[in-house]
């Protein structure tokens, strides 16, 4: 595959364009989405078919209100409860959602809220993602962080206050290697006591590679579950290939990682069944690896550069909230991230009811922390964000917040001995 990277000069060849303008209008002069390319490692997994056959046979608009407050009563939410409580006929009784999803938070997280923050090294990219303001064919400002200036946007992270991060980087293994990953997981050790990642999807030999630099959990980001849909949205890169990025999560299990994170960006299609099958995912996996950390983000789409092709199915925060604590009553013991993705005044009402996890002085750009920390305002040696966050909060800002709401900030809860 040639490196589509090396298309996202500020002016497109003829050539480039014409293949952008084939990719978008010709379904035909794309790979296969379901087909995997050379050297992308196939597990024999079940977990996929499961997932897949109960969100294609969830018609979520046969849920009744009865059916709503009968899981409501359940002590234990079984999967047909879950649907129930996904389903339009639960948003009226969204209250008495919430009351239990709070009750379930208490029990397994207390009052804790727990704080980190990603670090972006990379936003060079080789997918054609269509919603995404990393992708291949968007004129942004591209960089590559090197080690020394992975270790100084660390360094000032880490004098904030913040011990745990979340390493990311554009899909471009070009650009981006997983050697080039588990240095940086290398430094992140010298500064945290909890490094994640959220990079492209690898085999599982590299999964643990990248858990002997340093890394303790994986995030990835489906996207969407309905196949279909993904194959109008990927239209070209790694990232195309559908199956090899659902099971990404196992594979970085079977390395050894000790936890995983799940996800669709709300708004690409049918949130409902996407936020079932993000669940579902979880549950089943959870299953045949007992021991591992599981989490669940409920991102929804942001406005990027240079982007007026999508228009995001509407998902509101009233629904996100119903999201939201459908998974807390359906898995009570699985972390939840909530993102800056979202507002201040939204994310200081989760964390009261079924959010775990939230960011805390978030930057989407490229070797600006120093920048936007200090107040000094961008400079010529960064790169563009992915996408516009809504909440730009400091640690020590968000710190406080949290406290006032009676809640107690956690930087970290683990012991290495």
């Amino acid at each position: 595959m040639e490196n589509n990277f090396l298309i996202d000069s500020k002016y497109l060849s003829k050539a480039a364009l014409e293949k952008k303008h084939r990719l978008e209008t010709d379904p035909s002069s794309r790979t296969d989405h379901m087909k995997y390319m050379k050297g992308m490692e196939i597990i024999k997994s079940d977990v996929c078919k499961e997932v897949i056959s109960a969100m294609n046979s969830y018609d979520y608009d046969s849920y009744t209100a009865k059916d709503v407050l009968r899981a409501l009563q359940h002590e234990r939410c079984t999967v047909e409860d879950f649907k129930a409580l996904l389903s339009p006929a639960a948003e009226p009784f969204l209250e008495k959602m919430a009351e239990k999803a709070k009750i379930e938070t208490g029990k397994h997280f207390g009052n804790s809220v727990y704080l980190f923050t990603p670090l972006y090294i990379a936003n060079y990219c080789e997918n054609y993602c269509v919603y995404c303001g990393f992708n291949c064919y968007n004129h942004i400002n591209r960089m590559k962080l090197d080690m020394q200036q992975i270790e100084h946007e660390m360094k000032v992270i880490a004098d904030s206050g913040m011990e745990e991060i979340l390493i990311l980087t554009g899909e471009s293994k070009a650009k981006s290697s997983v050697k080039y990953i588990g240095e940086a997981c290398k430094l992140a050790r010298k500064y945290f006591r909890l490094v994640g990642l959220e990079i492209y999807p690898v085999n599982t030999e590299d999964y643990k590679y990248l858990h002997e630099c340093g890394a303790d959990y994986v995030t990835v980001f489906q996207e969407t579950y309905d196949s279909d849909k993904y194959e109008t949205l990927h239209l070209m890169g790694h990232k195309r290939v559908w199956p090899y990025r659902f099971d990404a999560q196992e594979r970085a299990l079977k390395a050894g990682m000790r936890g995983v994170g799940f996800s669709a960006l709300l708004g690409l299609s049918d949130f409902r069944k996407d936020a079932l099958a993000s669940a579902l995912h979880v549950y089943y996996l959870q299953r045949n690896y007992p021991q591992a950390e599981f989490s669940l983000s409920c991102p929804r789409l942001r406005p990027i550069i240079n982007n007026d092709k999508i228009n995001p199915l509407d998902v509101h925060e009233k629904q996100l909230c119903q999201v939201l604590c459908a998974y807390r009553i359906f898995l009570p013991y699985v972390g939840i991230t909530v993102s800056s993705r979202e507002s201040e005044t939204f994310r200081n009402g989760i964390v009261k009811i079924a959010a775990t996890k939230i960011s805390a002085g978030v930057s989407t750009g490229i070797g600006d922390h120093e920048s936007k920390y200090t107040g000094k305002g961008k400079t010529d040696d960064e790169g563009d964000e992915q996408f516009e966050i809504n909440d730009g909060r400091s640690l020590k800002k968000m710190y406080s917040d949290i406290s006032d709401e009676g809640l107690q900030p956690v930087m970290n809860d683990y012991l290495y001995v």
